[in-house]
């Protein structure tokens, strides 16, 4: 038996929570987020979280698995979606695997680097390092060891600085040099792929009307009972999410509150192109407009015709 999934796919602020539940009641479905904001708790309102009535209709997987002072590898998104896949299937189900973040589904389909396991003792060492000298110093570093990827990396880029530095600590390889020998594992699954993205001028005014929506709807309290846990600082991948430290950095004086505003809309805005860069080399993949009416039956047709 050839086993199936499909992949909803697409841009921040598209309707992909809409599709993923329709698709769940329609189909029954298992739905396996694929974002890496989601996984966080108590990331709710500036994640865009499918609220608890939406996730007690359309349950979602790997959402609310960790705290945001934790950590969560693509290594660690493609094993829990892969075994999560191979229990759907077992039920003679479809996984639906639905979200936005590109590297996600780029790593689960194609295979991952073999990068090691983080280490602590190392990574700690590289942090008070960086607390000394400063992380631009760090870069410089990469600069020696690893001149490709720190030209990938932006000197303002500290978890990604930190990461490759520590590659490069505990196997003696650079990243690059390990990307180069990495061979990759196809997923055993034949897979549809649609993308569901509105118009370009459309998507950005709904990414605007969606933020300022979530500043009413309490993000900026959100982030201050986050930044009272004295586990949560802004370095951490958590609050890289976009939206996030933009309100941080609001909190802390940084600016005012329309140049927050401005700046989380930017922010949702700039990680949208990044997504449409990645949706537009998914050459297999089924492009619907999530703004023409009856574009939900266009998806019914292809999965009935898929399954």
């Amino acid at each position: 038996m050839t086993k199936k999934s499909v992949f909803l796919m697409g841009p921040t602020a598209a309707g992909k929570t809409e599709a993923a539940i329709f698709l769940h009641e329609k189909y029954n479905c298992d739905i396996i987020s694929v974002d890496s904001a989601l996984v966080y708790k108590q990331m709710d309102i500036g994640t865009a979280k499918p609220s608890i009535e939406e996730l007690q209709k359309a349950p979602h997987a790997l959402v609310d698995i960790i705290e945001p002072w934790e950590s969560y590898s693509t290594a660690s998104f493609c094993k829990d979606a892969y075994n999560l896949m191979e229990q759907s299937t077992a039920k003679n189900k479809t996984p639906l695997l639905a979200g936005g973040t590109m590297l996600y589904y780029r790593s689960l389909q194609h295979g991952l680097s073999k990068l090691p396991d983080a280490d602590e003792v190392i990574r700690q060492k590289l942090l008070d390092e960086a607390e000394t000298h400063g992380w631009e110093y760090m870069h410089q570093q990469l600069q020696k060891i690893d001149p490709e990827s720190a030209a990938r990396i932006k000197k303002t880029d500290p978890q990604r600085i930190q990461r490759a530095l520590e590659v490069y600590h505990i196997s003696g390889k650079t990243m690059t040099e390990l990307h180069k020998e990495d061979q990759g594992n196809e997923l055993d699954y034949q897979v549809l792929k649609i993308i569901i993205a509105p118009d370009r001028s459309l998507l950005h005014e709904r990414i605007e009307q969606r933020f300022r929506q979530m500043v009413q709807n309490g993000f900026i309290e959100e982030v201050e009972k986050l930044k009272a846990n004295p586990k949560t600082k802004l370095e951490m991948p958590s609050m890289r999410c976009v939206g996030y430290r933009q309100v941080w950095q609001y909190l802390d004086g940084e600016f005012d509150y329309d140049e927050m505003i401005f700046r989380g809309i930017v922010a949702t805005r700039q990680l949208a192109k990044r997504q449409w860069t990645w949706l537009r080399k998914e050459n297999d993949a089924i492009w619907l407009d999530s703004t023409k009416p009856g574009y939900l039956n266009q998806i019914q047709s292809l999965i009935e015709e898929f399954i």
